[in-house]
This record gives C-alpha cells, sequence and structure tokens, in this order.
C-alpha cells in the first residue's frame, strides 16, 4: 500500500533534485528520504530516480508517476481548503519564483506588508536568475517578464514598470560626459552574460545599441551593484533606483524602456480560494509599489 507520506517525499525530491534539500524542505534527514523513496521504487517496481552530475533526475516511471502526484496533491489542498473553509486570513505556506531583479528590490516589501496582515502565513521567495517551473512545483506561482504561450498556465498582467540607463554621480563626475547614445562607447558598460539572457525582454543593451559588455553578469542584482558602486553604468530599473542613494539617470529623453510583470499559475490551481486571494493582494501590492517608488526615482 502506498502512503502519501511517501508519495510527499517523492515530490520533494522530484522538485529539488536532492535528498538533502528535500529533507531539508521537509524537515526530515536525508537518510529518511532516500529510505521512503526507496519503498516507493519497490512497491512499484521500478527506479523513479537516477542519479545525474546535477542531482537527481526522475526516470520514465518517475515522470509518470510524478503527474499522478501532483494530482493527489491538488485534491488534498482542495479539500482541505473546502473542509476548512474560508477563514479571515490567509494561512500555511505559499512560495513565490522570480527573477532577481523583482526579488531583490520590490517583492520583499509586498510580501511583508501581506504577511503582516496575516500571521499566519509563511511566505517564501525563491530568487532564481532563470525562468521557475511550475510545472515541478518549484514554486506555487511565479513573476515573470513575459507570458507563456504554452503549458496548462494561466497567466495575469500585474504591471508595467520603466527602465533606463543609470549611474552613480561620482562616477559621472570623474567620466566623460555623456550627451547622446554615441557617447556610451567610451564608458564601461554593465549588462547581462549575452549567452545567459533566459528571456529575450531582458535583453535591454541590443534594444539601447551597446555592443561590447566589459562587466556582465546573470544576475540584475550584481549588475545594480556595479551602477551602484561606480563601476560602470547600465540598465537599471526605476523601481531600485531609490534603494541606492547617488544612482540617477542618464539620457531619460532618448532611452526609455517600458516593460511588464506577469502573475503565472497552474491552471489547476485556479480552484484554490487561499492562492486566488493571495495572488489579489500580490499584484495589487506589486503595482502600488511599482507607481510609489517610479515616483522616487
Amino acid at each position: 500500500m502506498v502512503q502519501w507520506d511517501d508519495m510527499r517525499v517523492f515530490l520533494a525530491v522530484a522538485r529539488e533534485e536532492s535528498l538533502s534539500a528535500a529533507g531539508r524542505r521537509l524537515q526530515v534527514d536525508p537518510a529518511t528520504v532516500g529510505r521512503r523513496v526507496a519503498r516507493l521504487e519497490t512497491a512499484f517496481e521500478a527506479p523513479l530516480f537516477v542519479k545525474s552530475p546535477t542531482g537527481y533526475a526522475l526516470t520514465d516511471a518517475g515522470q509518470r508517476l510524478m503527474s499522478h502526484a501532483l494530482r493527489v496533491e491538488q485534491s488534498l489542498q482542495e479539500a482541505t481548503e473546502e473542509m476548512v473553509g474560508q477563514s479571515t486570513g490567509l494561512s500555511g505556506q505559499i512560495r513565490i519564483g522570480a527573477p532577481d531583479g523583482v526579488a531583490n528590490f520590490l517583492l520583499p516589501q509586498v510580501c511583508a506588508r501581506i504577511a503582516e496582515d496575516n500571521p499566519d502565513l509563511d511566505i517564501q521567495i525563491v530568487a532564481l536568475p532563470r525562468v521557475v517551473s511550475l510545472s515541478r512545483r518549484e514554486a506555487d506561482l511565479v513573476v515573470a517578464v513575459s507570458a507563456p504561450t504554452a503549458g496548462r498556465l494561466t497567466v495575469q498582467k500585474i504591471t508595467d514598470y520603466k527602465l533606463h540607463l543609470g549611474a552613480a554621480r561620482w562616477y559621472l563626475r570623474n567620466h566623460p560626459k555623456i550627451n547622446e547614445v554615441a557617447d556610451l562607447k567610451d564608458h564601461l558598460v554593465t549588462g547581462y552574460i549575452p549567452d545567459m539572457i533566459f528571456d529575450k525582454e531582458l535583453d535591454y543593451l541590443s534594444e539601447v545599441g551597446v555592443e561590447r559588455v566589459r562587466l556582465a553578469s546573470n544576475s540584475a542584482s550584481v549588475q545594480f551593484n556595479w551602477v551602484r558602486t561606480g563601476s560602470g553604468i547600465g540598465v537599471v530599473h526605476d523601481f531600485a533606483i531609490p534603494s541606492a542613494r547617488g544612482v540617477v539617470k542618464i539620457l531619460p529623453d532618448q532611452i526609455s524602456l517600458t516593460r511588464s510583470f506577469y502573475l503565472i499559475r497552474h491552471a489547476d490551481d485556479r480552484r484554490l480560494e487561499r492562492l486566488n486571494r493571495f495572488s489579489e493582494a500580490l499584484c495589487e501590492g506589486m503595482r502600488q509599489e511599482v507607481a510609489h517608488l517610479e515616483a522616487q526615482a
């Protein structure tokens, strides 16, 4: 007889791709995780994982079991909500996946306010310089900079946001003046590592016309820190500028980019009232925070 506790361990390993990481997520030791997986493999008479250089990867049998386990998990969540009923506040744990720029400069204050209004709610922000997988349930919902066109997902536009070329004032005082786009060739520019841009909407510099990136990172936060510390100039989020004293916009009349944030959820989660209410609070909070911070930039 397969037990749900074993399936819960299986899902954690599939999502974390590691026995130790799954153990931390479930608050059990890795040896117990390994035993539970072995018990499932014995019950199904098939290996569910193969150890790869990057961690534990699902086998074909594991992939098939994953779809069933997710449906069971979904049903349990719906049953819990229906039996417990809608309370006045949100509770439990909700995990948000987001690119590290929004995760560092926007989500912390938005989520802190939601948590303050809901004492029984635990919020986790997964900040990754890549697309977070909802199909593998790496997060309950995702904030993204482009809307996906495939998969069983629901997509909601949250808000537009602006980006400009920015630099620290003391950098500008000690380097050649920038009066037009052509002057950028005389400056050290920061930006994304070209072959690690995981979303076309993040390819800012090609739109600006900059060909060489001398200080590059796959992290928007690293790029912003280079700008903040006067190491160079780069495209920055307007909502990040108020967090760094002395960072100003450059050529705002000539270079101004607009992008959008989207909230992405698994289609099956539309029936979960708890996630519906959290999503509504998150979107409204982000809209208000973007407007507030951009007004200060």
